[in-house]
């Protein structure tokens, strides 16, 4: 969005305000009419939506009042970062954009809250190399991130969502048919972020790939499997890693496990109690991953090397690895069973 949309000199009238916010109904797509007033040195002094002219208006009558008159003074904006930003307090009071300011008060740019779930200072890295064997013949000529899933790629859906938590640096892992994939997505510029394609040589596992990466900028790093559909929470895992200082956190699924039958529960075969027909819930890998740059940087080059790996060597020296539950939904596309399904589910999202 060009923000010079979105700016109005604190002189101009209501009625070439109303013709502004009257424009960005057709230039822009934002979830909230708003134009903020600015002064002489570009600074930022006020807001004012489409409820605001009209409610002044109607009680004014005078189309050629100065904008600043109707203007709130008092909006809610954040000083322009790109570190963690909590949006939980605009929510509350139903602001649906946040105009970013740099220190001098002038907009630098606006997050929306309808399409901005959170802004995480986090780079991602998404394994994309795989070959898909089961989901062979799909496969054969596609590599099984670009299978279609609704209206677009699976890795496609994985990469909308990272956006909409705020991430911009965005690694892809690939190998088997990989120009596939760097043809689709380029550079990331046309989706406001930057893509960059670390090709395998040489298989090297589920992290391995992290090692090849020159230099991550931020503190933590994402690490995520391409063939997932899910709607995970990335700023939750991000806040667990934070409060509980970990090293590591993980993405979990619930796996449950029905027993038909009553289970006896002993010790030395004495029968201590009788469990009928249990159920046991137990929480596996969901193949989304959050770590430290200083773990990363613990990876060894050009080697093998699993994120179990590197989560055993973790546990071996006493780090911090936690999980995260995810709450809603989460499907795993490794075979044709698990594509259709994932099929069927977006047609009733």
């Amino acid at each position: 969005m060009d923000i010079k949309n979105l700016i109005i000199h604190q002189h101009k009238s209501l009625i070439e305000a109303l013709d502004q916010l009257n424009k960005l109904l057709y230039i822009d797509s934002i979830s909230r009419l708003i134009l903020f007033v600015v002064d002489d040195n570009d600074r930022v002094i006020g807001s004012i939506t489409d409820g605001d002219v009209r409610r002044a208006l109607v009680k004014h009558k005078d189309l050629h009042l100065n904008v600043v008159d109707i203007s709130n003074p008092n909006f809610m904006f954040a000083y322009d970062t790109e570190g963690f930003i909590d949006f939980s307090d605009y929510r509350k009071k139903d602001i649906k954009i946040i105009p970013m300011l740099d220190q001098q008060k002038r907009l630098v740019r606006i997050i929306d809250l309808d399409r901005t779930k959170a802004q995480l200072p986090l780079e991602c890295m998404i394994m994309a190399g795989g070959r898909g064997k089961r989901l062979s013949p799909l496969t054969d000529t596609t590599p099984k991130p670009m299978l279609p899933l609704g209206d677009k790629p699976i890795i496609a859906h994985n990469i909308d969502r990272l956006i909409s938590f705020g991430i911009k640096k965005i690694y892809i892992a690939v190998k088997y048919l990989g120009e596939q994939i760097e043809a689709y997505f380029g550079d990331g510029s046309d989706r406001g972020i930057s893509i960059e394609y670390i090709w395998e040589d040489q298989p090297l596992g589920t992290a391995g790939a992290l090692a090849l990466i020159d230099n991550i900028t931020t503190e933590h790093i994402l690490l995520m499997n391409s063939d997932l559909f899910t709607n995970v929470d990335f700023e939750e895992l991000y806040q667990q890693l934070v409060q509980t200082q970990a090293d590591m956190v993980v993405a979990s699924t619930e796996y449950k496990i029905d027993i038909p039958y009553a289970i006896l529960e002993e010790e030395d075969r004495q029968v201590k109690r009788i469990a009928e027909k249990p159920s046991y819930v137990y929480h596996s890998n969901a193949g989304i991953y959050m770590l430290s740059k200083a773990l990363v940087n613990q990876i060894p080059k050009q080697q093998f090397y699993d994120i179990t790996d590197v989560m055993d060597d973790l546990l071996e020296r006493g780090q911090r690895l936690v999980h995260v539950p995810i709450r809603g939904y989460w499907i795993d596309i490794g075979s044709p069973t698990d594509y259709k399904r994932a099929q069927d589910f977006i047609k009733h999202q």
